[in-house]
């Protein structure tokens, strides 16, 4: 019944979709200013989320025992009275049968009338509590926090504002069936005990409130989230791991590439080595012709396999030879691989 109440009270002052109605009568005094409340998704069925009240507030999950002192203000808001029908039928009808907790047996519809007055609404300082906690740490050790942060779906919120009653008010529900001439048909043959309740609460109720969500890092520095885009939550572990696999995969990439570019510019020096051999007469080129230059020689003769050109076969393509020269060395290994033609040329004129 309270709860039906508060939730026609919120559907209509609105405020953008941040007031969130309170629950229960019972826990009215928890949703205070500054006070702490755990918001958790329902399932994935349900968009709507589920705020569930703590006895703490910001200054109980804080390291050190100084207090906060940001200010809150307080104004009125407006004078509401409401009183409104209800149909029974359609998907919410189950939510409101749950929240008026009369018996609804042969009613198609019921009436809600809510007395609230003048309520006002108090709220923190904004800027001023940014200022608070810039230096401010989050205890890990507090039991709320190690009870939240075991959970993947709770954030912990802070409530910013709240709206309360300034005088006793009163709830009233009524159910029947909706005539023409009057409100309710009320039918007395089938015993209408039980279809009609009111209730009176205390002035400086609690009706409403709106929180910000708090976002909390590894080394217990925390923001609170004061735009709808930034989310609330723990910074988790395999965060900081994925964020290190990242980087590391970008220097890999970068290694990758820096290699591939030093490849492609051996291979155009390669490409004009080549076109340089080509493009000369022979009498210039083939010096291995000439008296007292090193001798090709088939390896295979020697017992040794086929293998990449030293010259043209370290690039993307492993060009590989039989032939070689026995005459020089590289790393010490007494002989080279090297093509019949060009790359035995080219190899001993660059050698000369």
């Amino acid at each position: 019944m309270f709860a039906a109440a508060t939730k026609s009270f919120v559907k209509q002052v609105g405020d953008g979709g941040r007031l969130v109605p309170v629950p229960s009568l019972s826990e009215a005094d928890k949703y205070q200013p500054l006070s702490l409340v755990v918001k958790k998704k329902r399932c994935f069925l349900f968009p709507r989320y589920k705020f569930t009240s703590t006895p703490f507030t910001l200054k109980d999950i804080l390291l050190g025992d100084r207090e906060i002192s940001a200010g809150i203000s307080s104004y009125q808001l407006l004078n509401y009275e409401d009183e409104s029908d209800v149909s029974l039928y359609g998907r919410r009808s189950n939510h409101i049968v749950n929240d008026v907790g009369i018996n609804v047996t042969g009613s198609d519809s019921i009436a809600v009338k809510a007395s609230f007055g003048v309520v006002t609404k108090h709220e923190v300082e904004v800027s001023t509590l940014l200022k608070e906690i810039t230096a401010r740490k989050i205890n890990f050790d507090h039991s709320l926090i190690r009870q939240s942060r075991s959970s993947r779906k709770a954030v912990l919120c802070v409530v910013m504002e709240s709206i309360r009653t300034t005088r006793q008010c009163s709830l009233s529900v009524h159910a029947g069936i909706r005539g023409e001439a009057m409100r309710f048909h009320f039918m007395d043959e089938q015993n209408p005990k039980g279809r009609e309740k009111a209730i009176v609460f205390p002035a400086h109720t609690t009706i409403a409130f709106s929180v910000f969500e708090l976002f909390i890092y590894l080394d217990g520095a925390f923001d609170i989230c004061v735009t709808s885009v930034s989310k609330g939550g723990f910074e988790r572990e395999e965060t900081t791991t994925f964020a290190m696999f990242y980087r590391l995969r970008n220097i890999l990439f970068e290694r990758n590439r820096r290699v591939m570019d030093a490849i492609s510019r051996s291979q155009l020096y390669l490409d004009d080595l080549f076109s340089d051999f080509y493009d000369k007469p022979l009498s210039m080129t083939d010096i291995s012709l000439k008296e007292g230059t090193h001798i090709r020689v088939n390896l295979l003769n020697h017992n040794i396999p086929k293998g990449p050109c030293i010259l043209c076969g370290m690039g993307n393509l492993k060009r590989e030879t039989v032939y070689g020269c026995f005459q020089c060395s590289v790393d010490g290994v007494k002989y080279v691989r090297l093509h019949a033609v060009p790359c035995f040329d080219i190899w001993h004129k660059r050698m000369k």
